[in-house]
C-alpha cells in the first residue's frame, strides 16, 4: 500500500517528504503503476477534481488526492464507529444515557475540539440571547440563539446523530456525539433533516429553527455535555463572531455545576488553565452552597414583584437583579421567584 500511495503522489507531482522536487514529473512515466490508465502530465491543468483515496496511519483519516496537486483529509467513518465512544451508552431516545456520577468524573479532562481534519461552526451565528444557568428558578442547560423560523442549523462539529426525535420542552431535538466524547443539543426546531446513525461533517444543516417544545419565540437552543452534563457552550465558543476560543478546550469539573457561567479570561495562562486539584475543588464546593442557599418564592393570587421584595425585607432592585428578565408585568400564579 505504501508503494502504491508513493507512485501516486510522484504521478500526481505531489512533494514527497525526504524526496528531490521533480521539475518534470512527465519525464518519469514509468513512475505510473501498472493500470493507472490516465498519463502524468494530463493532471498538470487539474480543475481539482478528486481523484483517489489513501488510507494512512491508523486509518481514522483518509488522504483524497485532487488533479490540480493538492489534498485534504477526510474522515474514515466505517473505522470511527467502532470507537467505544460511539458505542458505549448510545441510546436514541434518552438526553442523559451515562448516568455518573459528578464526583466519578476527573477534575479536569483536556477535550481536542478540532484538528487537521475538522472546523467549528457555529449552528447559528448570531449574539447569545439568553445565557447558560438558572432562569426564572429554572436550570437553562444551554444558550439560546435568536432565529426566524425556517433558517438553518448547522452541525457545529463532525459527529454522528444519537437522537432525532421529539422530546417534551426541548420540542424537536437533534443530539450529536462528538470523538472527542461531547455531545451537542439542537432544541426547539421546526424540521428534523437528520436521523439517528447519520454521519455528518461540521456545517452541514441538520434541520431548520424553530419554536416547537417549551418555547416563547423561535429561537435555536444550543447544548454542550460532558458524560451527559451540560456545560456552558460559551466556554468554547463566541457564537457572535463564530469562532473558538481556542483549538483545545481543558474541562474542569467545576464547569459542569448548573451555577458555573463562563467567565472572559486567558485560556493561554497556564496557570489558569491548569488550576492545583485543590483550586478546583473548591470551586465546585463554594459553587455547591451557593445553590444550597437560593431561595425561591412561588408566585400566588395578587402578588407583584414589589410586594414579594417587602415580604422577604428586599429592596425591587435586589429582586429584578436575582431575577433577570422577569417581567414585573406579567408574574404568573406558581412561577417561581429567587429572593436571595
Amino acid at each position: 500500500m505504501r508503494k502504491l500511495t508513493v507512485l501516486l503522489l510522484l504521478a500526481l507531482g505531489l512533494p514527497l517528504a525526504a524526496q528531490p522536487e521533480l521539475s518534470h514529473p512527465q519525464e518519469l512515466p514509468d513512475a505510473v503503476p501498472m493500470g493507472f490508465a490516465t498519463r502524468t502530465g494530463s493532471f498538470q491543468a487539474g480543475q481539482g477534481v478528486p481523484i483517489d483515496t489513501l488510507d494512512i496511519d491508523d486509518g481514522r483519516l483518509l488522504l483524497v488526492l485532487k488533479d490540480d496537486h493538492t489534498w485534504y483529509y477526510i474522515k474514515n467513518y466505517d473505522k470511527l464507529a467502532s470507537d467505544a465512544v460511539f458505542s458505549e451508552a448510545w441510546n436514541s431516545s434518552a438526553t442523559d444515557p451515562y448516568h455518573v456520577k459528578l464526583e466519578d468524573l476527573p477534575l479536569r479532562n483536556t477535550i481536542c475540539l478540532v484538528d487537521s481534519a475538522s472546523v467549528f461552526v457555529s449552528p447559528n451565528q448570531t449574539k447569545v440571547f439568553s445565557k447558560f444557568g438558572y432562569r426564572h428558578g429554572r436550570q437553562h442547560q444551554g444558550v439560546d440563539l435568536p432565529l426566524k423560523t425556517g433558517t438553518p442549523v448547522y452541525a457545529a462539529f463532525d459527529g454522528r446523530v444519537r437522537v432525532s426525535e421529539y422530546h417534551s420542552g426541548y420540542g424537536n431535538l437533534i443530539i450529536l456525539r462528538h470523538e472527542n466524547g461531547l455531545e451537542t443539543f439542537y432544541g426547539h426546531l421546526s424540521k428534523r433533516e437528520v436521523d439517528v446513525g447519520d454521519w455528518v461533517h461540521a456545517g452541514d444543516q441538520i434541520g431548520l429553527g424553530g419554536s416547537t417544545g417549551r418555547s416563547t419565540g423561535p429561537h435555536l437552543h444550543f447544548e454542550t455535555r460532558y458524560k451527559g452534563y451540560a456545560f456552558d457552550p460559551e466556554w468554547i465558543a463566541d457564537y457572535e463572531t463564530g469562532k473558538l476560543r481556542s483549538n483545545v478546550f481543558v474541562l474542569r469539573r467545576s464547569y459542569l455545576s448548573p451555577t458555573s457561567r463562563y467567565v472572559p479570561e486567558s485560556l493561554d495562562e497556564e496557570d489558569d488553565v491548569y488550576a492545583a486539584d485543590e483550586k478546583i475543588v473548591e470551586e465546585e464546593q463554594r459553587k455547591a452552597a451557593e445553590l444550597a442557599a437560593r431561595r425561591y418564592y412561588t408566585v400566588r393570587s395578587g402578588d407583584t414583584l414589589s410586594t414579594i421584595a417587602a415580604k422577604h425585607g428586599k429592596s425591587l432592585r435586589t429582586i429584578q437583579q436575582l431575577n433577570p428578565g422577569v417581567n414585573s408585568n406579567r408574574l404568573r400564579i406558581g412561577q417561581k421567584i429567587r429572593v436571595n
